[in-house]
């Protein structure tokens, strides 16, 4: 009995500590610093543009820089200060954008991509809710936008298109079907073409040609960038990484968030940064929960690929951006160099398309799949074909529960025999421990040569807890990362798998009207979760401490409110998961030839307590003079 009692024990503590640890490093939101964040976020959205101020992060020359070439987003003359999105995006010609997953506008002042909303995806799950804004014009609040251009050396007299250049464009409107030709003279022998296509998705190619007309050679490079004034509302959770994100080539993953990147070495006066040399391939962008802005250099040539940070009036603006090599147009001769802007949603299907098709080394990592990639990824594979099939990711979720038991069905039926062999031998368990009561060591001993003799494990009992960790953790990231789960729903009133359960029995599930605080949110399915976990512990024999009686009893409680703050698709797989164990677990009982305990233990926990039988030991104070 104590044997199975201490697996028990050791099984339910691991996921004490999985769930809380997960809590606290994955899972809890920073709330203070959240609410600074959001308090400083409604200021930029409010405030207007300072006199003086430049359009983008104005580093000068920063270190690392080829060839002596100025940074992407050298200082440029102020722009007027405006309060609304819609009298920003009136200060220029535009053309429009129309796919059939985004909508917008290009600003033929500057060629700037300042413009786009997301058809497919709304701010709640009430379909007339706005759709999602992803990139902003300057002036109007959360600015947002890209750019791509050439930059010269510093001291050469070359007059190059920048944010107030007004380009002439062919069209009116940019989709799939037609590419838009941009086109610029600076009379001064260099003519410039931008030609900018878009996918049926959300993937801009941005071709920059150049013709130099005039006698003498002209060196230039190419530049790339995503820019961001203001820091964003972040969730703040660990598991999750949102802002300023890239794949430099050999260098690999560089993620940084805006606090760190405001914590870097300074890149010149002002500027707080991070310079990463000689890159070929890959990315650099900035990444929300489901979306992003990123920009793609030319994948077979060197770039430098920086992230920074600085101070432009109240706020700071953060920036990614590729610089590349040196280009050097002769007398009477072209050049050309291209690059992309992917401006969507992260959706799986999309972002590995595009590193498959398009060559863009490690594109996947956009979306952030977490240090156990090799069971999250294929995992969310699994459910995204069986939702294809069935048409309900909540369904998916209950397919894939079932499979996976299937697929550890005979480790788990080894765990459960175990476990039964063990409820059997309990007869010379219990007269092992009195023969050696007074020596501890000769005890443990003749327990391990009697599990030895039976071929019992007295761990096994625990291996379908620490099975379920693994998934556990790799289902929480799919339905916290990726967009396909967001606001997927399940059936009633599960309208988002990815949010919480929103009903909440403090208010009757709805029947009263008012809204209980949060701490005192509890669903129903989190409360379907803890009957299936109390039901689960039954099936096992109470245990004789009445500490850890009482333990057990309030586990169930305990696991509720805590899943009450969960993922509502997460909360589901958890209670359909112990309605297979308990299932599971009964039937290799019953073959094993072990009583159920599970009416017994209701029976005595909800009953009165029978008589003490005659003989039996006395409590402790039943002697004593009343």
């Amino acid at each position: 009995m104590k044997e199975d009692n201490r697996n028990l024990i050791l099984a339910i503590t691991l996921s004490v500590v999985v769930l809380l640890g997960w809590q606290f490093f994955y899972g809890v939101p920073q709330m203070e610093k959240q609410r600074q964040i959001a308090q400083q976020n409604q200021q930029t959205q409010t405030q207007n543009v300072p006199a003086g101020s430049t359009s983008v992060p104005a580093p000068g020359a920063a270190p690392g820089q080829p060839a002596g070439a100025a940074a992407p987003g050298a200082a440029v003359p102020a722009t007027p200060a405006v309060e609304t999105r819609e009298q920003a995006l009136a200060r220029s010609p535009r053309v429009r954008i129309d796919t059939p997953k985004i909508s917008g506008s290009i600003a033929l002042t500057g060629a700037r991509i300042d413009d786009v909303s997301l058809k497919a995806y709304r701010e709640t799950v009430d379909p007339n809710s706005p759709n999602i804004i992803l990139l902003s014009p300057l002036g109007g609040p959360n600015a947002y936008y890209s750019d791509f251009g050439w930059v010269a050396a510093p001291g050469a007299n070359v007059l190059l298109p920048g944010v107030t250049t007004v380009w002439t464009a062919d069209g009116q409107v940019l989709n799939s079907a037609k590419p838009l030709t941009l086109t610029w003279d600076n009379g001064q022998g260099l003519l410039f073409k931008r030609i900018i296509t878009v996918d049926d998705n959300a993937m801009f190619q941005i071709r920059d040609e150049v013709e130099n007309k005039g006698a003498a050679p002209v060196t230039l490079f190419p530049f790339g960038q995503v820019v961001r004034h203001g820091k964003p509302a972040t969730l703040g959770y660990y598991v999750l990484h949102e802002g300023l994100i890239g794949n430099l080539g050999e260098q690999g993953l560089q993620e940084y968030t805006y606090d760190h990147i405001d914590k870097e070495p300074l890149l010149s006066a002002g500027t707080n940064g991070k310079v990463w040399k000689d890159a070929v391939g890959g990315f650099v962008g900035i990444t929300d929960k489901y979306w992003a802005a990123a920009v793609v250099p030319d994948q077979a040539r060197k770039y430098e690929g920086r992230y920074s940070s600085v101070q432009t009036g109240s706020a700071r603006t953060y920036q990614a951006d590729f610089l590349g090599e040196a280009i050097t147009i002769a007398p009477g001769a072209s050049a050309a160099s291209n690059g992309r802007l992917f401006a969507g949603a992260k959706e799986v299907a999309a972002v590995d398309g595009y590193e498959k098709n398009l060559g863009i080394k490690r594109f996947e990592l956009l979306i952030d799949w977490g240090w156990f990639y090799f069971i999250t990824k294929p995992l969310f594979f699994v459910m995204d074909w069986i939702y294809k099939h069935v048409g309900n990711f909540g369904i998916a979720i209950l397919v894939v529960t079932l499979l996976l038991k299937g697929l550890f069905f005979p480790l788990a039926n080894k765990s459960y025999a175990s476990m039964a062999k063990m409820k059997a031998l309990q007869p010379e368990m219990v007269a092992l421990r009195e023969r050696y009561a007074d020596d501890k060591m000769k005890q443990q001993q003749a327990l391990m040569e009697l599990y030895k003799t039976q071929k019992i494990n007295p761990l096994a009992g625990c291996w379908p807890v620490l099975l379920q960790i693994p998934v556990f953790f790799a289902l929480y990231k799919i339905l916290f990362i990726t967009i396909e789960m967001r606001q997927a729903p399940f059936f009633g009133w599960i309208k988002d798998l990815a949010a919480p359960d929103p009903s909440n029995i403090f208010n009757l599930f709805g029947a009263l009207p008012f809204t209980p605080p949060t701490f005192l949110h509890l669903g129903l399915w989190p409360i379907i979760m803890g009957i299936t976990m109390f039901v689960q512990m039954k099936m096992n024999p109470e245990p004789p401490d009445p500490v850890q009686k009482m333990m057990f009893t309030w586990m169930p409680v305990f696991f509720t409110f805590l899943l009450g703050s969960f993922p509502a698709g997460l909360v589901i797989y958890w209670s359909w998961n112990n309605l297979l164990s308990v299932t599971q677990q009964g039937y290799i009982m019953k073959r094993q030839g072990v009583k159920i305990e599970l009416f017994d233990n209701l029976k005595g926990m909800f009953g009165k307590k029978p008589p003490a039988a005659p003989g039996a030991p006395q409590p402790a104070n039943s002697n004593k003079a009343k």
